[in-house]
């Protein structure tokens, strides 16, 4: 599972390398072929390519129509692209969603159970002081047996 945050930096070309505990363990499970996108231009979401595709035939079950389901295409479309990680773990962040997502300097990678987020480091740190976990969501977590 992929969990933890890991900080790393973007470098001059766009690319990030994913933080080694990651890298080993999507290789070893997944490969190297991944899927980069986001839902809001905030952050970059980073699926392993079998994960993606998961994602996508449960998505094609869903009525073309289904508004729910054109919200998260027309965004995971257009942010989106395949990459691939090279020998030494990068992986290109598409210029589109690297200023989106301002991703230059330092950037926080978090494991997300099956994905990565990533994420401008003091943007994650700003989202995080305006989205506190609170009382009523820890009582979700509990009724969920988490």
């Amino acid at each position: 599972m992929l969990t933890g945050n890991f900080p790393t930096k973007v470098d001059d070309k766009g690319r990030i390398k994913i933080p080694t505990a990651f890298r080993q363990f999507i290789e070893k499970e997944y490969g190297t072929e991944l899927y980069v996108t986001s839902l809001s231009g905030d952050n970059v979401l980073i699926y392993p390519r079998e994960v993606w595709m998961e994602l996508m035939r449960r998505m094609a079950r869903l009525p073309s129509m289904e508004p729910v389901k054109i919200k998260f295409l027309s965004r995971t479309n257009y942010f989106g692209q395949m990459a691939s990680m090279d020998k030494q773990g990068r992986v290109l962040i598409q210029q589109l969603l690297r200023e989106s997502a301002q991703m230059d300097g330092e950037v926080a990678v978090l494991g997300s159970v099956r994905h990565l987020e990533v994420w401008n480091k003091k943007r994650y740190e700003e989202y995080i002081k305006a989205h506190p976990l609170t009382d009523k969501d820890m009582a979700r977590l509990a009724e969920l047996n988490i």
